[in-house]
């Protein structure tokens, strides 16, 4: 699974979490390192940096500055499922590691 030039958005989140269908991520991947820059809805800016396995599961780590001019930190995993047009639909976990520290899921969806 290669993820390099994939720009995929939120289909779904839990309460909890501060992407929205607004929110665009930009992947990249070199070999089995992945980053992205992400921004819309309420993100003003965001970047994540992670590891892609030989199934294409990814660990990451991200940051993001919010429409509040918060600064935001989490890690996150995310599982692939390649839907029947061959785009890819992400499953995530994730949980923050500043502010309330709580956890949540979310599913994104290759544009």
């Amino acid at each position: 699974m290669n993820y390099r030039n994939k720009k995929f958005r939120p289909v779904s989140n839990t309460a909890n979490g501060e992407t929205t269908a607004d929110t665009v991520f930009h992947y990249k991947q070199f070999g089995n390192m992945l980053t992205a820059e992400y921004s819309g809805g309420r993100i003003k800016y965001g970047h994540l940096i992670g590891l892609v396995d030989h199934k294409g599961n990814i660990e990451m780590r991200y940051h993001q500055i919010s429409d509040k001019d918060e600064l935001m930190t989490g890690i996150c995993t995310s599982t692939p499922e390649v839907l029947a047009n061959g785009k890819i639909r992400l499953h995530e976990s994730w949980e923050w590691t500043s502010g309330e520290r709580s956890k949540g899921r979310s599913i994104i969806e290759e544009m």
